[in-house]
């Protein structure tokens, strides 16, 4: 049973480690605190909005049937908005999805802990309460069918790949040229133009639209243009880690039959997803892995991250770009996909509210999965937190410390600082940070490349 997992996951002490507490709203003042009294009614408003923009359309497809449930999901919608204002206790899930159980057992064992408190929404861990905040959105479409499968955040995320096309041709025109020349380029050449994608992808992760509270937040100028000045915003960078893995790998080979294969753990649609692609793709034409496994979200998540309907939809506007260089490297990701160098997952672990570190215990499928992998990218934010346990760590705790034995394979975090948590800092570096800008772990300014191969040792 699910309970009797949780009963084993990782305490306060685990691993010899004294655990701090996590993030929540109960700290006045905090940015969990801000998100849960301003951000999150934002977001659940513009969700009620969309649903009721839809109105004719549920109409046109569904009848009267699809208004009665149109407006019963916003009067649902409305209800949580309510309930999150308040700070009412948390509810049970009643959709019976595949995942609600596990949702309501996580529940119980919040319940059953030391705090003598009801969980709810401004006393309980904030990752939990954003999370279920989602959640529970979807519990609201799903149970007005026939709108079970509308995607509330659908135009928010088409509007911010639109708005960035300009950007995507810039990195496909240059990333088209480069991989021409690929075959010939030495490690040097490799690793410098790895450096470069890897840092495109690391800040195309600032175009995230739970951060911006659903509002226009996407990549308008050619991101090529200034890595060389944001590379003092990233806190720490473990590139060279990351690449040594990977160069080791290709040079130590032991037969054809041996496979590279890399991870992509993916945070938001839109241009930060297309710069994932680009690099998923140098990997493949580098020779550094020979594939590719993409994870993804199973339903609608913090507004703009990918599921497998966004991955689909993004490979079919590259191909159908009235662009040649975004044309082409559609045309070549579909090749990818339909040849199975390129993979796409979803798992209900993604969307469920537990640290990563639980992962063993309550979707050990998912954790064996990940163990075949030679290295995992983990994008953004709410992966940096999940990994981390969203927890009031020390700025100088270790990356290896926080992850408290999560480590299937090596991993390195890809992460635009949008939540205040940070670990693996110099002594003095957060603070020199914080008394120059009051901002810096919430506004996207900074950035983190964190590696951990601490399995091994």
């Amino acid at each position: 049973m699910l309970r009797d997992k949780m009963a084993e996951m990782p305490t306060t002490t685990a691993l010899g480690v004294e655990v701090p507490d996590s993030l929540s709203a109960k700290y006045t003042g905090s940015f969990a605190y801000f998100t849960v009294k301003d951000r999150l009614p934002q977001i659940l408003t513009k969700a009620v909005d969309t649903v009721h923009r839809n109105m004719e359309t549920f109409f046109e497809k569904y009848g009267q049937e699809g208004v009665e449930a149109e407006k019963r999901a916003i009067s649902l919608m409305s209800k949580l908005r309510n309930e999150l204002q308040t700070d009412k206790p948390v509810l049970p899930l009643t959709d019976g999805l595949p995942d609600a159980d596990q949702w309501n057992e996580y529940l119980e064992h919040l319940q059953a802990g030391p705090d003598t408190e009801e969980p709810s929404w401004f006393k309980s861990p904030w990752l939990y309460m954003e999370c279920y905040m989602y959640r529970r959105i979807q519990e609201s479409l799903q149970l007005n069918p026939p709108m079970c499968d509308f995607d509330v955040f659908n135009e928010a995320k088409t509007q911010s790949f639109f708005t960035s096309q300009q950007a995507i041709i810039a990195i496909c025109t240059y990333f088209l040229e480069m991989k021409n020349k690929i075959k010939c380029f030495k490690d040097t050449q490799l690793k410098a133009e790895f450096l470069l994608l890897a840092q495109v992808a690391l800040w195309g992760n600032r175009c995230d639209l739970s951060i911006s509270g659903g509002r226009e937040n996407s990549q308008k100028l050619n991101p090529l243009t200034s890595l060389e000045s944001l590379k003092p915003s990233i806190l720490v960078d473990d590139s060279e880690f990351v690449w040594e893995v990977l160069i080791n790998r290709k040079k130590n080979k032991t037969s054809e039959t041996t496979c590279t294969r890399i991870d992509i753990v993916l945070d938001n649609s839109g241009f930060e997803l297309v710069t994932d692609l680009i690099l998923a793709d140098f990997l493949l034409a580098s020779g550094l892995a020979d594939v590719i496994h993409f994870h993804g979200k199973s339903i609608p998540w913090f507004v703009s991250d990918t599921t497998k309907k966004d991955f689909d939809w993004t490979l079919k506007q590259m191909q159908a770009a009235n662009h040649m260089q975004m044309s082409r490297c559609g045309v070549m990701w579909e090749k990818n996909m339909n040849q199975g160098v390129w993979i796409y997952h979803d798992h209900l672990f993604w969307t469920l509210p537990h640290e990563f570190c639980d992962m063993p215990l309550v979707a050990h499928d998912l954790y064996a999965e990940l163990q075949k992998s030679n290295l995992i990218f983990f994008k953004g934010d709410l992966n940096y937190r999940k990994l981390t346990g969203d927890r009031k760590w020390s700025y100088t705790v270790s990356f290896d410390t926080a992850l408290r034995g999560f480590q299937p394979a090596p991993l390195c975090s890809l992460r635009t600082l949008k939540a205040d948590i940070q670990v693996g800092l110099k002594p003095g570096q957060g603070e020199q940070l914080a008394a120059s800008d009051a901002e810096w772990m919430i506004s996207g300014r900074f950035a983190i490349i964190q590696f951990s191969n601490s399995y091994q040792t």
